[in-house]
């Protein structure tokens, strides 16, 4: 089986080819363009890359959110087209699920953190056992404060992975000390290799969808719905 995976739901665009047996091909492309920009050309290269064309993939996996509300339409509006293309297909991978994923065998907890405005972040909490990665806490979207109040209550060490901690890193040393351990910087941001094992694992066990059925999980309304929530006073939670 061979699985095509990309994750565009932050500031890297991120591409990546797996078989059962490795990891064929990653890009990750950090830096200025956008996403519409950026992902279809690293798609086309990683193919060429490897000898492949569109229709020699078995599924093709995304990550599907939180993040970006853009990268996440981009993201699973790619995925969808090529898989409607050639008739396979597709999965989609939380973000979050697949940031902690950077970290394999980590001890402690694993906290990946996404950058959600106005001191909110997407998170959840994860820890390795046994040689698997265990949801300890599902992902939501936090003000920083509250991520911290329940992380005091914790007496792991604490792992941060994401673009979130750029944003909060000072706070959360403060508050949480000599606990807090940092993502190194090539593990602190989008993988697609990250992305297409844990669909890999997905697809193994059946879990896979149509290319109709596939959408963005964005955890909180967009913008748009959010300013027009407030113009008719409709504001609830799930508002920033």
């Amino acid at each position: 089986m061979k699985i095509l995976a990309i994750d565009t739901s932050s500031t890297s665009a991120t591409c990546a080819i797996m078989d059962e047996d490795k990891l064929l091909v990653e890009y990750t492309l950090n830096h200025k363009l956008t996403h519409s920009q950026k992902i279809m050309p690293m798609i086309k290269d990683a193919l060429n890359s490897c000898g492949l064309k569109p229709e020699d993939i078995d599924v093709f996996a995304v990550a599907k959110g939180p993040g970006s509300f853009t990268g996440l339409r981009i993201g699973v509006a790619t995925v969808n087209g090529l898989a409607q293309a050639v008739n396979k297909k597709v999965v989609g991978v939380s973000t979050l699920d697949a940031l902690a994923f950077n970290l394999p065998y980590c001890e402690g907890i694993v906290v990946p953190i996404m950058d959600a405005r106005r001191d909110r972040v997407f998170t959840g909490i994860y820890k390795w056992t046994n040689g698997n990665l265990h949801i300890i806490y599902e992902q939501t979207v936090l003000e920083v404060k509250e991520l911290i109040e329940i992380l005091k209550e914790r007496p792991e060490r604490i792992v941060f992975v994401g673009d979130g901690t750029l944003a909060y890193k000072d706070i959360l040393s403060e508050a949480l000390g000599d606990k807090v351990i940092f993502a190194p910087k090539s593990a602190n941001m989008a993988r697609a290799a990250s992305v297409a094992e844990l669909a890999m694992a997905k697809a193994v066990e059946g879990k896979t969808e149509s290319f109709f059925e596939l959408v963005p999980d964005y955890l909180r309304e967009s913008q748009a719905q959010r300013e027009y929530n407030e113009r008719h006073g409709l504001v609830g939670d799930n508002n920033e």
